[in-house]
């Protein structure tokens, strides 16, 4: 992509230079009729490819991780067409439910070597075909040097020294427009709101087997989102609900949650955990 420089000679500095797109490029922005979901504080034991229980325009915020179909527990057994067609079936449900200005925030990996597999930009045109716009979108490091493999690849030498990734994505959206189309109360404070909208978060992971669940996001990831993006008593949705932690959160910030999860299992894991950890 071409790009000019405010500079006639030399390099310039970085932030003087301006792409050709964003001259032409104008944001459509709008905000529709919302509506107030009669259902709060359920989890669906369904598919999220259907939400029927939930209204149009009624969502706040949706958090969530995708699965990511490569094996594991919490994963289906699917072709790619397969995955990315259920994927799609679901984000374009989600954007039905979500509020007019509401915002969606999607927590992916990227993944592999051979090759490497870029699922935060997979993800970004699924949703932007969809109809989101995207905001911008968060490196969550888990802490310096956690998880990190031991694949080195070729050891000490430029024969094939390997990445290894100690971040993941998250991919933030709004729906019709940028700015938050209902008023309430904010339950955000100076300093987490300074932090917050910095675009590298240091959060510690959280422990699979304490959790019981092959891949949980920590609390902290959510309640960061949920604080930034809704007021209090709005409604959280997570599609891929997993262990429950995008409903703990909410409850905790006195929000409301909708949860959608194909495992009985996992079901039971969220239930007791939002017992024992908000009531």
């Amino acid at each position: 992509m071409k790009k000019n420089s405010f500079f006639k000679s030399g390099s310039g500095a970085r932030k003087a230079f301006v792409s050709n797109f964003q001259d032409k490029t104008e944001l459509k922005e709008f905000t529709d009729a919302n509506n107030k979901s009669k259902i709060v504080d359920e989890i669906f034991h369904k598919s999220s490819e259907n939400m029927e229980e939930l209204e149009n325009n009624s969502v706040s915020l949706t958090v969530t991780s995708p699965p990511y179909n490569i094996g594991k527990d919490s994963d289906l057994d699917l072709t790619d067409d397969e995955y990315w067609s259920m994927m799609e079936n679901i984000f374009k449900e989600t954007y039905r439910v979500t509020e007019s200005g509401g915002r969606l925030v999607v927590n992916v990996a990227n993944l592999g070597r051979k090759p490497y597999i870029p699922f935060s930009k997979y993800f970004t045109e699924l949703l932007i075909e969809t109809g989101f716009i995207m905001r911008g979108e968060i490196i969550w490091q888990k802490s310096k040097g956690a998880n990190a493999n031991f694949a080195w690849g070729s050891w000490l030498s430029a024969s094939n020294p390997v990445i290894r990734d100690i971040h993941e994505y998250c991919l933030v959206f709004s729906k019709d427009s940028l700015k938050k189309s209902t008023q309430g109360e904010s339950s955000l404070e100076k300093e987490e709101f300074m932090e917050s909208t910095l675009s590298i978060w240091n959060i510690n992971p959280a422990r699979a087997k304490k959790i019981g669940h092959p891949a949980p996001f920590p609390l902290e990831l959510p309640q960061k989102f949920i604080n930034l993006y809704t007021y209090k008593n709005d409604l959280i949705l997570d599609p891929f609900l997993g262990s429950g932690t995008t409903a703990i959160a909410a409850k905790l910030l006195q929000r409301n949650f909708v949860g959608y999860e194909i495992e009985e299992e996992y079901i039971e894991i969220a239930k007791n955990r939002l017992k024992k950890e908000v009531n």
